[in-house]
């Protein structure tokens, strides 16, 4: 390892132990910046924010591609109504492609049936997840978003180290238990040197239809300081909305509206 390494193995042409664990990307694809969605634990709408962030990005005219690496409990076909099976070759799988144009494979598109249990091992959950990196067919793209498995265990680690990951958003809620799991999840991106680009504070608020006051069901917010503690600049708070329940139950995702997650693009430049 060179003493000027930055650990950003993604951007490194260079050959060394640190990359032993990294998977190649399939031979025919390409993507210029992948980022991994997390959380320290699960019911945060963590899947609806990647899903959220890949249709935002197709907006912006930046090619993307979505993995649905939370293998037990794969969503993300769901919430862009897809229901039909992946194809592929011996060599090589076919992505599913959504109405604007966002490539995607989750493990619901491989099983006989989408309400089969999942009933895996982690390192059988593990090869799953670089099988995904290998073998799909992405094409080019500017953009990968990654919807990890909660949790800082065995699956979220075999990500960390097999994909070269640019960054990682963390996605919360406003209650304390959760804001220090958030914070395992922070520590963990540290300790495998990945950059955390923001904070998604998901079921901040609801906003009254009637007189417009804003009501805080959770407690007040408390991602300024999470953010803060750990010196990160970007940072977002999404209502709770009947109409992102409607969309992603009728698999309409991608007529969702809203500017709050734009902020997080300057990554891509």
């Amino acid at each position: 390892m060179s003493e000027n390494c930055d650990h950003n193995c993604s951007n490194c042409k260079k050959d060394c132990d640190s990359r032993s664990f990294l998977e190649p990307l399939n031979s025919k694809s390409s993507v210029k910046k992948v980022i991994g969605i997390v959380s320290g634990k699960g019911g945060v709408g963590k899947s609806f924010i990647s899903a959220a962030l890949a249709v935002a990005s197709a907006r912006h005219g930046l090619r993307t591609a979505l993995m649905d690496a939370d293998v037990t409990g794969p969503s993300i076909p769901q919430l862009f109504g897809i229901h039909t099976r992946a194809v592929g070759t011996e060599d090589e799988l076919y992505p599913a492609v959504t109405e604007t144009g966002i490539r995607m494979m989750s493990l619901n598109l491989l099983l006989p049936s989408e309400t089969d249990p999942v009933v895996w091992r982690g390192p059988v959950i593990s090869g799953m997840i670089k099988n995904f990196w290998k073998d799909v067919l992405w094409g080019d793209n500017d953009v990968m978003f990654i919807d990890m498995p909660p949790g800082t265990g065995d699956v979220p680690l075999t990500v960390y180290q097999s994909i070269p990951l640019d960054g990682i958003i963390i996605v919360t809620s406003p209650q304390d238990l959760v804001g220090m799991i958030v914070e395992k999840a922070v520590n963990m991106a540290g300790l495998m040197n990945i950059p955390v680009i923001g904070i998604v504070e998901n079921m901040a608020y609801i906003k009254c239809p009637d007189c417009g006051k804003i009501i805080y069901p959770f407690g007040s917010s408390k991602i300024g300081k999470r953010a803060e503690k750990y010196g990160i600049s970007k940072t977002v708070r999404i209502p709770i909305d009947p109409v992102f329940a409607d969309l992603g139950d009728r698999g309409e995702i991608e007529k969702l509206e809203g500017d709050w997650l734009d902020d997080l693009f300057a990554f891509v430049n």
